[in-house]
């Protein structure tokens, strides 16, 4: 779900009710790799994932679930387009300690909880 653009990304809410978890996707066509970006660019998107980070941990934080770990990924093995995800974590998470992706089906958001936590997303954006 789209949330809002950045300077250089694109912000992305992956609507899994399990994680708080945001996608950065950078507004340039054609990048697979942290490499294909020039420096500054570069320093955008590690300044872009930190902004994307306190984020979340304000979703966590609205929902009553602080994130006690804060996972950040850029993949891309299925999705070649270069993306960062930003996921909240807790010991208590249906994952924990081993990675998201994989675990069991998605679980949508209660309309309330998917209205804070965009609210909150948003917020912690600046957007």
């Amino acid at each position: 779900m789209a949330l809002g653009e950045l300077p250089l990304c694109h912000v992305r809410l992956q609507t899994d009710a399990r994680w708080p978890w945001l996608i950065l996707i950078p507004h340039l066509p054609g990048l697979r790799e942290i490499e294909d970006l020039s420096p500054s660019d570069r320093a955008r998107l590690i300044e872009e994932s930190v902004l994307a980070g306190q984020a979340v941990r304000s979703m966590g934080a609205a929902l009553g679930r602080p994130v006690e770990k804060l996972n950040l990924g850029a993949l891309g093995n299925v999705t070649a387009q270069l993306h960062v995800h930003l996921v909240g974590r807790r010991a208590d998470d249906p994952a924990w300690p081993g990675p998201v992706w994989g675990v069991g089906a998605s679980v949508a958001y209660a309309h309330d909880d998917l209205e804070t936590v965009i609210a909150a997303a948003r917020r912690g954006l600046g957007l």
